[in-house]
């Protein structure tokens, strides 16, 4: 059931009227939740109205379970008798500048260690003008895999990608309130540590606790300096770095499957190899124009079998090989894709035996239009990190006489392909070239 606290407006009670009939048109049957994440970007500010995009991540046990509750969903990616993921995306305009907040519940997650058997999660939007960017606050973004596991004696850090449109601070916590709808039984997982900068962290423990877990996560977002609120009648608040934004949630499943003979990344567990991209990377694309993202994963004591992701609807997924993957995608303005930034992640899964293994999370951030390269936070140090670039660029000019516009056309191309637009190339007259941060 869909439950909603808001102020005004006839459009608001008007849609959430529409929702709420579309979700209970089907009767539900079966129980099998395995998580979501909910998120809004505005944009398009005229005066006192605006755009809000919507997008909402849902995963149960398969795809017929989610049209069941949510109507109009379309798919992302599945794995087959675990979970299917799935997106209902909806735009709204003409909204005043204003605060509320939708909440979820009355269906069950799947059978978990942690005795959480309702889901309840909600959103929290911010629609007061900023002063800061001059118009309503977008949420967090971040996308997770419904279904993350390790094996018990095999440490696992999981670094939610973390970026904010706004450039705001981001953090996550445990839900912990249902009286505010954070869940229902607010239990947290026993064999995870989570930090404030959204880094899930297990360590190797016993066969005992083998078992899923049902993680319930908040994501808040935090301006960087004090600024002003303003609502649609003209009052002012004064809003400081100390109080959260909005709220969205993080909700999947964590499997601690039973003992691996090796936790050695590219052995049982898959590991990514060039020219599969970094965590957090960022590219930059326009609207009608495809991007290819290319993944390469090896495991030699086990298969891989397959790549699962969770993105943006209309993403395709083809494989070349075992562990050969691509992603390719090609945003369009009837999808909402424009001026957005759209999160990536996905994981490489094998098998041995009976045994089901997967490698580290990765996660991309895709930036479509007019959107600005935003800091995310690194992941942790890796005792040795090479990054290899094939890159070719085809030219009739000197390099003696334009070496400017060569080393703008070479930074260009980098920029194109992910990284950073503050960038510093230099032609060598070797002809290398040297890029530094």
């Amino acid at each position: 059931m869909i439950r909603s606290l808001f102020s005004r407006t006839d459009s608001f009670i008007m849609f959430l009227s529409v929702l709420l009939v579309m979700m209970m048109m089907v009767r539900w049957t079966e129980a099998g939740y395995t998580g979501t994440v909910l998120s809004h970007t505005s944009k398009d500010v005229q005066g006192s109205s605006f755009t809000v995009v919507r997008r909402f991540k849902l995963s149960f046990t398969s795809c017929g379970e989610i049209e069941s509750w949510w109507c109009c969903t379309k798919k992302i990616d599945e794995s087959s008798g675990e979970w299917c993921l799935k997106e209902y995306t909806d735009k709204i305009t003409s909204w005043s500048f204003e605060y509320y907040w939708n909440w979820w519940d009355s269906r069950t997650w799947i059978n978990n260690r942690n005795s959480v058997s309702a889901l309840r999660f909600k959103t929290t939007y911010e629609l007061r003008k900023r002063s800061d960017i001059n118009r309503p606050n977008s949420s967090p973004q971040t996308a997770i895999l419904p279904l993350m596991r390790v094996p018990s004696n095999c440490q696992r850090n999981i670094n939610l990608l973390t970026f904010d449109p706004d450039g705001d601070h981001v953090e996550c916590r445990h839900g912990s309130n249902p009286s505010i709808y954070e869940c229902s039984t607010c239990t947290a997982p026993s064999v995870l540590s989570l930090s404030s900068s959204c880094c899930l962290s297990f360590s190797p423990t016993s066969s005992s606790y083998e078992d899923s877990y049902a993680v319930q996560l908040v994501m808040e977002d935090f301006p960087r300096q004090t600024i002003i609120l303003t609502h649609y009648g003209g009052t002012n608040y004064s809003w400081s770095p100390s109080s959260f934004m909005s709220q969205i949630p993080v909700q999947f499943v964590f499997k601690v499957d039973p003992a691996a003979p090796s936790c050695t990344a590219g052995e049982y567990l898959p590991r990514f190899l060039p020219p599969t991209p970094e965590h957090g990377a960022q590219f930059f694309i326009n609207v009608n124009e495809t991007i290819e993202i290319n993944i390469r994963a090896e495991a030699t004591q086990s298969v891989i079998t397959e790549l699962l992701f969770s993105g943006p609807i209309n993403m395709i997924k083809n494989s070349s090989g075992s562990g050969y993957f691509t992603l390719r995608w090609t945003p369009s303005v009837s999808q909402n894709d424009d001026n957005e930034s759209h999160p990536i992640c996905f994981v490489a899964q094998a098998t041995a035996s009976s045994s089901i293994y997967q490698s580290e999370l990765r996660c991309v951030i895709v930036r479509v239009g007019n959107t600005p390269f935003i800091a995310t936070p690194s992941p942790p140090p890796k005792t040795s990190r090479l990054t290899v670039l094939e890159l070719k660029i085809s030219t009739t000019l000197s390099l003696k006489d334009n070496k400017d516009k060569i080393e703008k056309a070479i930074k260009d191309e980098l920029i194109r392909r992910g990284l950073p637009p503050d960038i510093k190339v230099r032609l060598l007259s070797d002809g290398s070239v040297k890029v530094n941060n």
